[in-house]
């Protein structure tokens, strides 16, 4: 009998395309751009042996009982996990994959166009000439941010936080981190310095988020935080969304707390159409699309199809998720 997968999305790269393939395996794909709405998740996991999916899919106790017993591992694209059950994964014996590695570099490129379209307020630029508001020029116009020999902390130390910190070097910054766990011969070897939470947030010009979802950094950009800011300073997301208290967030931008905020992620995604934050001239809210080059999301999902392969072959899957906590 061929394995049965639930695949919640057309994935891009030659693997998934093999995948479709083998006889071996017999996969259904959820055909639209969209999530597959609850009803059609429990219905696409019910017998399955391996679920493909993405951070949008809420794999919990549900879809593990509509599973069933011949469940052997949820491969997802991505590298946070946040929202599979992983403990019950766990106690079920499914394993968990991941894709680490293979989107640090492009995940880092966007911060930086975040660091640059905030600091020099682009996206105001770009609406100012096609609404037909360019007159003239005049000293003051539009003026932002120089991001040159500025002030750059970054809250997580890891990959991600780490390619940031490498490029900061091209525009002469000064580099602080905060991570949980202090990485001194990275940090020594990037130009980096160690600094505590609040130092860092009271001493930065910019401060980039990215650090993993966990219960400890849900909501760790609240009010209290955004008010250790300086009310020059920018905020960028490329993290998770629940990170940030965004009420907290809008109230900052609104009253003047910080200058601006760059996000990628957001608390729920999509994003409500009623959000104050997209009405604020100071921020960017992107739809995330850290990891979105071609090239990247390719081997993003070669690698979820690599760890699907794996775990239903008998072999160990190449990138397990963290044990749960």
């Amino acid at each position: 009998m061929p394995h049965r997968i639930f695949a919640t999305r057309q994935l891009p790269g030659d693997a998934f395309r093999r995948l479709l393939a083998d006889d071996d395996y017999d996969v259904e794909v959820w055909p639209q751009d969209a999530p597959p709405p609850r009803p059609d998740l429990l219905a696409g996991a019910a017998d399955a042996d391996g679920i493909l999916c993405l951070i949008t899919d809420a794999i919990d106790e549900a879809v593990l009982d509509a599973a069933g017993s011949g469940l052997k591992i949820v491969s997802q694209m991505a590298v946070g996990v946040d929202n599979v059950d992983t403990a019950a994964c766990a106690a079920r014996g499914i394993a968990v994959g991941r894709t680490p590695g293979v989107l640090t570099d492009t995940t880092a490129d966007l911060a930086w166009a975040l660091i640059l379209a905030t600091a020099r307020r682009l996206v105001e630029a770009a609406d100012y000439v096609r609404d037909g508001e360019w007159k003239t020029w005049s000293p003051t116009q539009l003026a932002g941010t120089d991001v040159h020999g500025a002030a750059l902390g970054i809250v997580g130390f890891g990959a991600i936080g780490q390619a940031v910190a490498r490029r900061a070097r091209g525009f002469d910054m000064a580099v602080r981190y905060w991570n949980r766990t202090p990485r001194p011969a990275e940090a020594a070897e990037l130009g980096a310095e160690f600094a505590e939470f609040d130092e860092l947030l009271a001493a930065s010009d910019f401060v980039s988020l990215n650090i993993a979802l966990t219960g400890d950094t849900r909501g760790l950009i609240d009010a209290a935080a955004l008010s250790k800011m300086q009310p020059h300073a920018i905020l960028i997301n490329t993290a998770r969304g629940p990170v940030v208290d965004e009420a907290a967030l809008a109230e900052a931008l609104a009253n003047g707390g910080i200058a601006a905020a760059g996000l990628d992620v957001t608390a729920v995604e999509p994003i409500s159409a009623g959000s104050p934050l997209l009405s604020m001239p100071n921020a960017i809210v992107l739809p995330h699309v850290g990891s979105s080059s071609l090239a990247t999301r390719s081997k993003m999902a070669d690698i979820a199809v690599s760890n699907l392969r794996a775990a239903l072959e008998g072999r160990p899957i190449p990138h397990p998720a963290p044990p749960p906590t």
